[in-house]
């Protein structure tokens, strides 16, 4: 099986590689991982100690900052590594100052995987939530390096649990911890026999309750807002705005919104505003201008949108409407915000959870959409209560970070790391 595995990843390379040639992300994807080695060569030492955190993509990487903070105070002689499967994460944060080095994962063949691993040396690897690439998993076993996974999710429909999924169950023995989010991920474990599973929930619950104390003053946002009341549509595809207009053209002046879409593409943010019939202005123009005067503020950049939400009286969260996935609702959620999102968000456990104690709404077409947000714009104390068990939620489900060091800590203490 381990046969059939390298070759199908060569094969999947190859088209890879092709396909390049049509898409400026897989271009990216291929490109990118280029100069990995030559990279590790200069900025990592023969005598450095590591820690190696892999993440797929943006998500992931949010995950992993609170277990790095905690690591680079407990261990500040160690030199952080985060690679990326994904350009989506890596392009966004290939800069971060929160690792030493920032790199693309070389693609999972065992070539690759022992000269990665020979040049990082880790004495500690983090994979984060379901990144399994065997080669790695094997040759970090092989060498007798410990390998936690954080945040881990897992479904009965993934290969693991399938007959003749022998060869990735394997590589699961190269945990030496399992740190999932929930029952049913434990469950799933302990069928194939793991005992060393512990439910520790989500880092991200860490991540974002840690916003709420920083400074997310935005001057501009609060000349915007004034005393309106202020939606915000966070990370938003054209699938969402086409559910939100109609609200947004029929609410009264006393709203206000925020629009920061997903991706950037001016085009699209043109046809948008073209459907408006209010007053519209970009954060790329706002220079000069009176932005009280306007209803609805456009951010054609990004890095904002977590303090941004700070502004929140009611966040709409994007991704759900179409099928590219739900972005971030916890960052909203911890400035006790209701959240409004669209239909499809199942597989994403925390959505299913808020809507249940009623904190989260979700709709399916732009009568629903304009039903919810109605309520809670005319409805005080509804929105309040609703904002209220977001906060909570977040408040309660803190703590994966320290479960996390306290077995991190106990490695240290054994002599494990």
């Amino acid at each position: 099986m381990r046969i059939l595995y390298n070759f199908l990843i060569r094969v999947a390379y190859f088209h890879l590689w092709v396909a390049q040639l049509f898409s400026k992300k897989l271009k990216l994807f291929v490109q990118g991982r280029k100069n990995v080695f030559e990279i590790l060569s200069k900025k990592i030492g023969p005598k450095d100690k590591t820690f190696w955190f892999h993440c797929a993509s943006l998500g992931e990487f949010e995950q992993g900052v609170p277990i790095i903070e905690a690591i680079k105070k407990e261990f500040p002689e160690y030199r952080i590594v985060v690679t990326f499967f994904s350009p989506s994460g890596y392009e966004i944060k290939k800069d971060s100052p929160i690792a030493d080095v920032i790199v693309y994962l070389p693609m999972d063949t065992q070539s690759n995987a022992r000269r990665f691993i020979k040049m990082v040396h880790p004495s500690l690897v983090f994979f984060i939530k379901y990144e399994f690439w065997p080669n790695y998993l094997l040759e970090l076993k092989k060498k007798n390096i410990p390998t936690l996974l954080i945040s881990g999710i897992f479904r009965k429909n993934q290969i693991f649990f399938k007959p003749h999924g022998s060869f990735m169950r394997k590589a699961l023995y190269s945990f030496g911890h399992f740190f999932v989010q929930d029952t049913t991920s434990e469950a799933l474990l302990k069928q194939l026999g793991f005992s060393n599973v512990t439910i520790s929930g989500d880092t991200r619950f860490d991540r974002v309750s840690h916003q709420i104390e920083q400074d997310n003053t935005l001057d501009f946002v609060a000349e915007f807002k004034q005393d309106a009341t202020c939606i915000i549509c966070g990370s938003t595809w054209p699938e969402d705005e086409m559910v939100l207009i109609d609200t947004m053209n029929s609410t009264s002046e006393n709203v206000k919104y925020i629009i920061a879409p997903h991706k950037i593409d001016p085009q699209k943010i043109s046809a948008f505003r073209k459907r408006l019939n209010k007053k519209s202005i970009l954060f790329s123009e706002k220079e000069g201008k009176s932005l009280s005067e306007y209803s609805v503020f456009i951010i054609d950049t990004i890095g904002l949108l977590t303090k941004i939400y700070s502004y929140a009286d009611i966040a709409y969260v994007g991704g759900a409407m179409g099928t590219t996935g739900l972005h971030n609702i916890l960052e909203p959620a911890t400035f006790g915000v209701p959240i409004v999102i669209g239909k499809n968000f199942f597989n994403f456990p925390e959505a299913e959870r808020l809507q249940q104690l009623a904190g989260l709404y979700s709709v399916s077409s732009p009568e629903e959409c304009s039903q919810i947000l109605n309520k809670l714009i005319d409805d005080r104390s509804f929105r309040s209560k609703t904002g209220m068990i977001c906060g909570h939620f977040i408040n309660s489900n803190t703590g994966a970070t320290k479960k996390i060091m306290d077995h991190v800590k106990g490695l240290d203490a054994n002599g494990l790391i």
